[in-house]
């Protein structure tokens, strides 16, 4: 019996190729873990790096959402990707993130909600920790500025009310909006989300800097402390 011996990439269809494919076919005809295998260029002994790339993406149910949550360590739980694979696939994925927050800057009016959601989502609606962030507006609801305020862990995050009003004071802010993720999925405010949004907006206040919005923001969602008349 002829033995079987495993092909690799470069032994395959021109057509089957990733690179080649990418040429010939265009970027629309490879899949995510086509795209993968690009980046990493190679397997191990025992896959391609096609192969490879189909099974990390299995493994985070083909979401490339959830790819982008991963870091270092985990990605090199897989055979075959080690640091140098593993920083790449990340990069990738924060370029991704930017150039997504880079179509939403050229929308700096803000308008309600969802322009809100639609600003902060590529920033901080993947991350696997938690974070708060302020916008800053003018009299026209224009961002002047965007600042993280902090960065957490999965149980929340702890907010300067002080610094928060020192940067309104240096923009010259006119309004504040601020936002927070939760990396659980869960929408629903905290006690201590209500806390502190209470806290932000009677110090602002003081400061005649109303604030306009709190949102949280997931994946799939947002939650809208103005929309739900909490606020």
């Amino acid at each position: 019996m002829e033995e079987y011996r495993k092909l690799n990439i470069k032994e395959w269809a021109v057509e089957d190729r990733p690179r080649e494919k990418m040429v010939y076919r265009g970027l629309s005809s490879l899949s995510d873990a086509e795209l993968i295998a690009i980046l990493i260029g190679s397997g191990n002994q025992d896959e391609t790096a096609v192969e490879l790339s189909r099974r990390i993406m299995e493994r985070v149910k083909n979401n490339l959402n959830e790819l982008g949550r991963l870091n270092i360590e985990d990605l090199k739980k897989f055979k075959g990707i080690g640091e140098a694979k593993a920083i790449t696939i990340i990069a990738a994925m924060e370029l991704g993130r930017r150039r997504n927050h880079s179509d939403v800057l050229e929308m700096d009016k803000i308008t309600g909600s969802k322009d809100v959601a639609r600003f902060f989502r590529p920033i901080i609606g993947d991350l696997p920790h938690e974070e708060f962030w302020a916008l800053f507006l003018n009299r026209q609801n224009r961002i002047i500025d965007k600042q993280r305020l902090s960065q957490g862990g999965l149980t929340g995050t702890v907010i300067d009310v002080r610094l928060v009003l020192k940067l309104a004071l240096e923009k010259h802010a006119t309004s504040l909006i601020f936002a927070h993720n939760h990396p659980s999925g869960n929408l629903d405010p905290s006690d201590a989300d209500k806390k502190i949004t209470r806290q932000l907006k009677e110090s602002a206040k003081i400061m005649d800097i109303p604030l306009i919005d709190h949102l949280i923001i997931t994946q799939g969602g947002f939650y809208s402390f103005a929309d739900e008349g909490i606020l």
